[in-house]
């Protein structure tokens, strides 16, 4: 009986996922057939009502309570149920990514999506140099991946699967159709990104969630760990670091907007300095999101204070004192602004 206990304990989860994939492909048909207009109104509509009974939305409160302490309460909860909407627009636009991104140089007003720094687009795609992007879950994030396919951008998106396997499915297979390279986030992952960005290619990725072994950065005036890769390949290769965001301006009508490349701070070498690098990126993430705080992703705890690193007590001065707790190994200086980043991409300094 234990071992059956076992067995159900370890596979439910999967089971469970698995039952739900006739459900959710049931849903993705359904929002097929409604259209883009239709389908992303409803998912806004069903989010707007279900999100504020969930776990998530205190979440989402007590970091706008954070992010912005001179707002009110009833302007915070109205940015927290825009957020909820924008999430239902997202997700129910997958079932249209591939109608979505219809951007024509030739004719833009007549098309849901408008496109600003083209100019900055076409020398990252034609200047025969590998680059980097960095973006936010701002509006429909998935357009900028879906933008480099259509002008033949060779670019590689970096993503984290969804934890339910059903979901995760489906958007793979979305993705797929819709978008060039994909790296899923994960051990290894770094390796197979180093190797794009060797082969000349373009790195995108998402900056702006809570990474467990990244670098201190600050976000609206907190302290929080960002993922380094990007930096990291910067500083390694030398290559251009732009910022791409998506605004949404009505119902599924958008503004994608490519920024110049960044100016990045330099060590005293002349090498890319990572942590500062990637205060520059979140500096840009924080403007964005200022901007359009109804559509970024505020469920996600960004911040967390009990995993940032503790800082190194430097030795006591005058006679040793008993225990070598507090003294520095050698080697060492004082405490340091960032953790070590995952160990996957060894050849990154």
């Amino acid at each position: 009986m234990l071992r059956l206990a076992f067995i159900l304990n370890r596979h439910l989860p999967r089971m469970a996922g698995l039952a739900m994939i006739p459900l959710i492909r049931g849903l993705f048909l359904l929002a097929r057939a409604l259209g883009p207009e239709r389908a992303s109104a409803a998912g806004a509509a069903l989010f707007r009502l279900v999100g504020p009974w969930l776990p998530a939305h205190r979440t989402a409160l007590a970091n706008l309570r954070a992010a912005f302490p001179e707002r009110g309460e009833a302007e915070l909860r109205a940015i927290a149920l825009q957020a909820w909407e924008n999430l239902g627009r997202t997700g129910a636009e997958y079932a249209h990514l591939d109608r979505l991104f219809d951007y024509d140089p030739a004719d833009p007003a007549t098309q849901r999506m408008e496109v600003e720094g083209i100019d900055h687009f076409y020398a990252l795609r034609d200047d025969g140099r590998p680059g980097l992007v960095f973006a936010s879950h701002l509006a429909n994030w998935e357009l900028p991946a879906i933008c480099a396919q259509k002008f033949g951008l060779e670019t590689t998106a970096v993503f984290r699967p969804p934890n339910n396997p059903a979901a995760a499915r489906l958007v793979q297979e979305v993705r797929r159709a819709t978008m060039g390279g994909l790296a899923a986030a994960g051990p290894g992952a770094a390796f197979a990104m180093q190797g794009v960005v060797e082969r000349g290619g373009h790195l995108g990725q998402l900056i702006d969630q809570h990474f467990t072994r990244g670098v201190v950065v600050e976000f609206f005036g907190r302290p929080c760990l960002a993922n380094p890769l990007l930096a990291k390949l910067a500083r390694h290769y030398d290559c251009p670091v732009h910022g791409v965001r998506v605004v949404r301006k009505d119902g599924v009508r958008f503004r994608l907007e490519l920024t110049p490349p960044l100016d990045l701070p330099r060590d005293a070498g002349g090498a890319i300095d990572v942590q500062g690098a990637m205060q520059a990126m979140t500096r840009v993430l924080e403007a964005w999101v200022r901007e359009e705080p109804g559509q970024w992703l505020w469920m996600h705890r960004r911040w967390r204070p009990a995993m940032l690193p503790k800082p190194r007590v430097p030795p006591a001065e005058g006679p040793a004192t008993e225990g070598p707790a507090t003294e520095s190994r050698p080697g060492e200086g004082p405490a340091q602004a960032n953790v070590t980043s995952q160990p996957s991409a060894p050849a990154l300094s």
